[in-house]
Parts: C-alpha cells; sequence; structure tokens
C-alpha cells in the first residue's frame, strides 16, 4: 500500500491495519516530497517525519521511501519482483491524476489490486481544515515565547470551524481493532506517559519510542478535549479525545492508552495501574493558561518514581499547525480543491462491506 501520509491520522492507521489483514507482510510506500508538490500542492511534514509515523505503525513490516505517486510499469515490475508484493491496495475512495486518470489502473489491470474501505470522517483535508479554522476562530495562538497570528484576510477562503467538526463515529468495536488486547505481565515493569497526542507526529514516535524502552508495558494517559482547552485555550484540541486515543493506540510502542487521563497523576492511579514508571519529555507544549496551577507529577515525584526524558525530536503540535499558518494560501489553495473531491466523495458514497 502507498500513500502521502502527510498529517498522519487514524484513518491512514486504520487503511494499513485492514491492509495487513489481507496478508502476512504489509510493504509501504511513503510518496517522495517532489510528487506530492507536482500532484497535490506541498506537503506538511517531511519525508522523514513521514517515515517516522508509517514505521512507527504497528501492522508496518517494511517502508519504501520516495515511492512514485502513480504506480508506473516499472515501478509495479520491482514491486513484485524485488519486494516480492502479491497485492497492491488502496481504499474505496478515487485517487486521480492531475489528468483525471487512475493512479491504480495498471495494478487493476494486472489483476494485482485490492480494495479496503476509507476510513470515515477524517482526511489529511479536513485535519488543515480544522487547523486554519481554529486559528480564524481564535485569530491566535500561543506557541512558547511567540505568538502565531493570522492577517484578518489570511483565512476568507477557509470555512468556519462548524464546516470542520469531526465526522468520525467511534464504535467500541474500532477501540477493540487497534487495541493489543493484553496487560502488562505479573512483574512487568509499567511506565506511564501522559498528554494531549494532538495531531500525532513524529516527535510523538520517538517519545513514545524512548519511553517503551524504559520498561516492559507502556501506559499513555490520553487528556480529555476539556483539560487540553483549559490549558491551550480554544481551538484546541484540533483531534478530539477518541481520534487521538486511535492514533496513539496504533504506535507500535504502545501497549495500553486511558481515553480521558487526569491532569494530575495520582497515588490511586499509581496503585490501580502498578506504575513503576512516570515520564514526560523535555520538549512539550508549555504555554498552560492556568497560573498557579499544582505540579501535575507532585506525587510521582514525592514516591521518587517520576523521571524527565529527554525528547529526540523538537516538533510540537503548534509548530506543525504554524507550518500551516506560514504558508496558508498554498493550504488554502490545496484544501479548496480537494475539499471539493471530498464533497463529492461522501455525496456519492455508498456502503461498502469490510471493516
Amino acid at each position: 500500500m502507498d500513500g502521502c501520509f502527510d498529517l498522519m491520522h487514524y484513518g491512514h492507521a486504520n487503511a494499513l491495519r485492514q491492509a495487513k489483514a489481507l496478508g502476512d507482510e504489509l510493504v509501504v510506500g511513503v510518496v517522495s516530497d517532489e510528487e506530492i508538490v507536482a500532484n497535490k500542492g506541498p506537503p506538511v511534514l517531511s519525508m522523514e517525519e513521514r517515515l517516522a509515523l508509517v514505521s512507527g505503525l504497528k501492522w508496518v513490516d517494511e517502508v519504501i521511501a520516495n515511492a512514485p505517486y502513480a504506480i508506473t510499469e516499472k515501478f509495479m515490475n520491482s514491486l513484485f519482483n524485488e519486494h516480492k508484493i502479491d497485492y497492491i491496495i488502496h481504499g474505496d475512495d478515487p485517487c486521480l491524476l492531475p489528468d483525471g486518470t487512475d493512479a491504480y489502473a495498471l495494478a487493476k489491470k494486472a489483476g494485482r489490486y485490492k480494495q479496503i474501505k476509507r476510513t470515515e470522517g477524517v482526511s489529511s483535508t479536513d485535519i488543515v481544515g480544522r487547523i486554519l479554522s481554529s486559528l480564524k476562530d481564535t485569530k491566535t495562538c500561543e506557541n512558547h515565547d511567540d505568538s502565531l497570528s493570522l492577517p484578518g484576510n489570511a483565512l476568507k477562503g477557509s470555512q468556519s470551524n462548524s464546516a470542520h467538526i469531526s465526522q468520525f463515529l467511534p464504535t467500541s468495536r474500532r477501540i477493540v481493532q487497534f487495541s493489543n488486547g493484553k496487560g502488562p505481565g505479573p512483574n512487568a515493569r509499567v511506565v506511564y506517559i501522559d498528554g494531549a497526542f494532538d495531531l500525532f507526529h513524529a516527535g510523538h514516535v520517538e517519545i513514545l519510542r524512548s519511553a517503551r524502552q524504559l520498561g516492559d508495558f507502556l501506559l499513555v494517559g490520553i487528556h480529555t478535549d476539556q483539560v487540553v482547552s483549559e490549558h491551550r485555550g480554544k481551538g484546541h484540541p484540533i483531534m478530539h479525545l477518541h481520534e487521538r486515543s486511535l492514533s496513539v493506540l496504533a504506535c507500535r510502542y504502545v501497549d495500553e492508552v486511558i481515553i480521558g487521563a487526569p491532569w494530575e497523576v495520582t497515588k490511586d492511579m499509581v496503585t490501580t495501574f502498578n506504575i513503576t514508571l512516570v515520564v514526560h519529555g523535555t520538549v512539550a507544549e508549555n504555554n498552560s493558561l492556568l497560573a498557579g496551577e499544582p505540579d501535575p507529577y507532585a506525587v510521582p515525584k514525592s514516591m521518587g518514581i517520576f523521571q524527565m526524558l529527554d525528547s529526540p525530536k523538537t516538533i510540537t503540535t503548534t509548530s506543525v499547525a504554524q507550518r500551516i499558518v506560514s504558508n496558508h494560501e498554498a493550504y488554502l489553495k490545496r484544501n479548496a480543491k480537494k475539499a471539493e473531491s471530498e464533497k463529492k466523495y461522501y455525496a456519492r458514497k455508498v456502503y461498502v462491506s469490510g471493516d
């Protein structure tokens, strides 16, 4: 299966989960920056960041960097012969090239194409729209010491926030599909890390990898929408609690999540989950709006089980949003075009079996 995997979200993860279920090994092609620019407009995330996200998914066995956007005869033959690929997979939404032709025509002609069901309610286009809308609604949003703001007319072409309310319909079945379904062993060293994990990015993958290496079982606490909004302001989080939970659950370093973890790590939590170590990254969104609030890690610190963890990357949710804002004209243009095809997809959408 291939894709751009820009602003990686649970829809991408679910597509790869479905693809993996069709066989024994899943090889994923990540489209090059140049090909994305030529076919869609500028990517938000670099190739290195997109590779970190894709290879961090629990269903992915191998990654091919710089895959072409359209499957050419030459590339298809290299997939079949060098990578021993049996089938090429794509979702039920059409993938058209700028000239209007089907990007998967050759694979279909060769009889080596299989289709999966597109995940409802999310796309990278939708997320860019949510970011632009949240900035339109708040006008400014803090980024450490400097603020990012948009000129009043910069967002004229973007829709209001109501147009970007998530269409995701969370079911218990979807959570089960993403879950490992296993608890920690009797003597397992349980490591706990918490956060918003909004706009799941390469920085999240790397800090989760580092945290997992400190124990046998990684438990991730995901803060509620209300808690995130209280600490980061209106327009946050961009992805709601269930969306953020699925993105974290899809990560290969994560064993379990708490959906709606409390802001403060309590003694009761430590006992309930048999937590051995609580960690927190050195790079985090530190723009809490609640002054004079008690330290959320006071309890684990007093118990001697707290550790600061060096964040391998400096990327944050705000810095990703900042990239979109600083290049907002290009993204508005890209989104207007993509939003039209999204609208058509939803208007023509019919039931597709499978999950």
